[in-house]
């Protein structure tokens, strides 16, 4: 059996009476008290995510941004210096290797952040792409650990504990430090709210973390996270994105910017159609999981949850489903498969949920 990584927090998350599991090949909180207290944290206060198992790439020289720019089917030569950009990441056919956040730090100077358990993919083939550009590429995963704060309060508590801190924009980042040690600090998350993710060595982290929790933030797991990033209908790799589908039918396609000059997957791209739509599902009764199926009124079969839960704010089932594009009904009527009993689903066309990010 392969050993687990663990995080430089993993001892400070078992003091704290985290329950630990397997996640990506790391040793992860999965949570602390409750979900729904640590939802509701992040949703009225501030809450806390130890997500040091996410990876960071550099990319260093005279063509950083257009490295990087090749690389993803986003814009990151039109946005400004100091923007972070969110894209997936493609392969000539179009399919989607990853979803990633590109950093424009300085010029000549980009960070690229993955999801934990693409790093080792995500960089070799980002490095099989790498010829032609005048910049060095580097994984600093294992010297970098992350932390995201979220929730209405992240500001006015994370301010006084650092060198300088602005009020950024959102998806804006920025350079500062922690104890006259560096930090990047980006105002990001995967919540919906507002909030920071703060990228600094481990022994930076290390330091943070307690003063966070002084100052009356709340720990919070990975189930409080992905209850989170599912009512703001914040798409998970491995969900509603894999190795198969391309970002069309992932509904991304405002992702993807095809009069960029040049990308890995542009021409792919420019030739397909949505075959499928990701459609949002609540239910009155009944919780959807992944993999369940989506009907039409006529029972047939016209898609599958890709990530379900029972929303804490609203009290109720929520879902994103990948339906056939052919087969969404003109009536918008929907049930899901639960147990092979049919439960009725509502057709949402907004966020379940509203985030109060900037």
């Amino acid at each position: 059996m392969t050993e687990l990584f663990k995080t430089q927090l993993y001892d400070e998350h078992v003091k704290l009476g985290a329950k630990i599991v397997p996640f990506a090949g790391w040793d992860m909180p999965v949570q602390y008290t409750s979900v729904k207290e640590e939802v509701l944290a992040v949703r009225n206060t501030a809450g806390v995510f130890d997500v040091s198992h996410m990876g960071e790439f550099f990319i260093e020289g005279k063509d950083a941004e257009a490295f990087a720019d090749y690389l993803v089917t986003n814009d990151i030569l039109a946005a400004p210096q100091g923007k972070a950009v969110y894209s997936p990441l493609c392969r000539e056919d179009g399919t989607v290797i990853d979803d990633l956040i590109v950093y424009k730090l300085a010029p000549g100077r980009v960070m690229i952040c993955v999801n934990a358990s693409n790093i080792d993919k995500d960089f070799s083939w980002m490095k099989s792409q790498h010829h032609g550009f005048d910049c060095s590429f580097t994984n600093m995963s294992h010297i970098f650990s992350l932390l995201a704060l979220q929730g209405p309060k992240s500001f006015e508590i994370l301010k006084p504990l650092l060198g300088d801190l602005p009020d950024l924009e959102y998806y804006s980042v920025f350079e500062t430090t922690f104890a006259d040690s560096p930090v990047i600090l980006a105002r990001t998350g995967y919540t919906g709210e507002d909030g920071f993710e703060v990228f600094a060595h481990h022994h930076t982290i290390k330091a943070l973390w307690p003063k966070l929790l002084e100052a009356g933030v709340t720990p919070c797991g990975l189930a409080a996270r992905d209850v989170l990033r599912l009512e703001v209908c914040y798409p998970l790799y491995g969900h509603e994105l894999n190795d198969e589908i391309n970002p069309y039918d992932a509904g991304l396609g405002w992702t993807v910017k095809p009069n960029k000059t040049k990308f890995i997957g542009k021409e792919a791209l420019a030739a397909k159609a949505a075959k499928f739509k990701l459609i949002k599902l609540q239910l009155e009764k009944g919780i959807p999981r992944e993999g369940y199926s989506v009907l039409n009124a006529q029972n047939e079969v016209i898609g599958t949850i890709t990530s379900g839960t029972a929303s804490v704010v609203l009290n109720k089932g929520i879902a994103l489903a990948r339906v056939k594009i052919d087969k969404i009904p003109a009536d918008d009527i929907f049930m899901i498969d639960i147990r092979s009993k049919n439960y009725p689903a509502q057709l949402i066309k907004k966020p379940f949920v509203t985030g109060g990010h900037k």
